[in-house]
């Protein structure tokens, strides 16, 4: 066994979506409302600009506390890429910011294999991060099965 501790959190979740649905869901503020950051904390307020150097900024009720994230793009490559910095307000001034890279590959049919690498992390925060990207790629895939099925399922009450 290893004495070496995490040098990054890393998620892996196989998605019920192309990686062309799954990396439109990345870019789409209101629909990461349903599923970013790990339950019960909730984001309040979502703005991104999607476009290398564009914003990110995360508004966040952390169970009553306030706490915003922001970041910017560093790199957006349809359908298999997206590279942004990560900071929060409960960090210190110090930290310089991570980077998170969310890596979209095709497997089978329909469906998305994504890795979240979220590197230079402060240590200790390192193991609070892998949980709480666990959680939200949970929900993330819970949130596609709502999403697609509901899109492509006929309601058999509209038109009456």
């Amino acid at each position: 066994m290893s004495d070496l501790a995490p040098v990054m959190a890393v998620v892996q979740r196989l998605l019920p979506a192309s990686p062309d649905a799954v990396y439109d869901e990345w870019l789409d503020a209101e629909g990461m409302t349903e599923w970013m950051c790990p339950r019960p904390t909730r984001p309040t307020k979502i703005a991104l600009d999607p476009r290398v150097g564009g914003q990110i900024r995360i508004d966040i009720d952390d169970q009553g506390f306030d706490v915003t994230v922001v970041g910017e793009y560093l790199e957006l490559h349809r359908p298999g890429r997206i590279r942004f910095t990560w900071w929060c307000t409960t960090w210190e001034p110090v930290d310089q910011g991570s980077v998170v890279t969310v890596l979209l590959e095709p497997q089978g049919d329909e469906q998305t294999l994504m890795t979240i690498h979220h590197t230079q992390l402060p240590p200790s925060l390192i193991d609070g991060h892998q949980r709480g990207w666990t959680l939200t790629a949970d929900q993330f895939a819970a949130w596609l099965v709502h999403r697609f099925s509901k899109s492509t399922t006929p309601d058999p009450t509209e038109g009456r």
